[in-house]
């Protein structure tokens, strides 16, 4: 079993808004409403891709009971603790004609300590059962910093492997307490190395940073595919997928597909390269669906012969 973590799950609008321009009134030619959070959606790829899953996390008011009943209508089964606060939701507007994406996530509900202590509990209680636990997206407010790396401790007791998909401060924190994975995105793995990038070099160098930094495998997605530091048959390898850019419909949530497809494919006992390979192609097949988390499998199988992974060296040219 997999269990994927939302604490701050939402409602998730996506409109298509051609010419957009703020000030302006427009009406939408396409929308998506569905329960999301970095977590939910991941869930939600993985069970398109056939995988035991359960989404766990928090939720409150009526938008709280929305989530749950939108995931229960999709089939995924998942099994949130209630708090008092009211859940956010986000929007996120795509004008077609120039591919351009606007975002606006609310801050999240209000959560106290002993909501996050119950959560706790049926976290651990879930994790007996699991092999594998994602820990993924925002925190809400009244949630510190540390908070992941506090999940991460208490699952350590319960031997899974732990994936963390943060950023920021909280992100900083799970390293420290070294879960299983980290997959940040290029600009969130600027900020935790503390430098940015100037060339494809910098990432490679950058991915076997992470790899040092207490986690014990590092992925970082990028535009055209993939980095990671995995273990192989030789050791710790640096790796590189990359797959053909293809003009998208939506990038939102490609992040949350890349990360189920390298989930699922690890949960089936594949290689570290055929993980980051099903990964990229899971995440490439999602840009092509309005809404995140959305992919189709068989689409994502053909694309898997088009991601290309070589190993590299830090410090090597590529």
């Amino acid at each position: 079993m997999i269990i994927t973590v939302t604490l701050n799950a939402a409602i998730d609008k996506t409109l298509s808004v051609p010419n957009f321009r703020l000030g302006r009134r427009h009406r939408t030619v396409e929308q998506t409403t569905m329960a999301g959070g970095k977590g939910v959606n991941v869930a939600r790829a993985l069970m398109a891709l056939g995988q035991p899953v359960i989404a766990t996390g928090l939720q409150g008011g009526p938008t709280g009971t929305r989530i749950v009943e939108q995931l229960t209508q999709e089939s995924i089964l998942n099994d949130f603790v209630r708090i008092g606060d009211e859940s956010r939701t986000n929007t996120a507007v795509i004008d077609p004609t120039t591919g351009e994406q606007t975002e606006i996530n609310e801050r999240g509900p209000a959560v106290t300590p002993k909501e996050l202590e119950l959560f706790r509990d049926k976290l651990v209680y879930l994790a007996r059962g699991a092999e594998l636990v994602v820990l993924a997206g925002s925190l809400p407010r009244g949630v510190e910093v540390d908070t992941y790396a506090m999940l991460i401790r208490e699952l350590k007791r319960v031997d899974v492997q732990i994936i963390v998909d943060t950023d920021g401060e909280p992100l900083r924190h799970a390293v420290r307490a070294e879960p299983t994975v980290i997959s940040p995105n290029v600009i969130e793995a600027e900020e935790l190395v503390g430098h940015e990038f100037n060339e494809e070099q910098d990432m490679v160098g950058a991915i076997q940073e992470m790899g040092h930094m207490g986690v014990r495998e590092a992925l970082m997605t990028a535009p055209d595919g993939a980095f990671g530091c995995l273990p192989t048959e030789a050791g710790p390898t640096l790796l590189r997928a990359r797959i053909e850019p293809r003009e998208p419909v939506a990038t939102i949530g490609s992040g949350d597909a890349f990360l189920a497809g390298f989930v699922a494919a690890r949960y089936t006992g594949r290689s570290a390269e055929e993980c980051l390979r099903f990964g990229v192609a899971c995440g490439a097949e999602s840009t092509q669906r309005l809404g995140a988390g959305l992919i189709e499998p068989r689409e994502v199988e053909r694309l898997v012969g088009e991601v290309e992974v070589e190993r590299v060296e830090a410090g090597a040219g590529v």
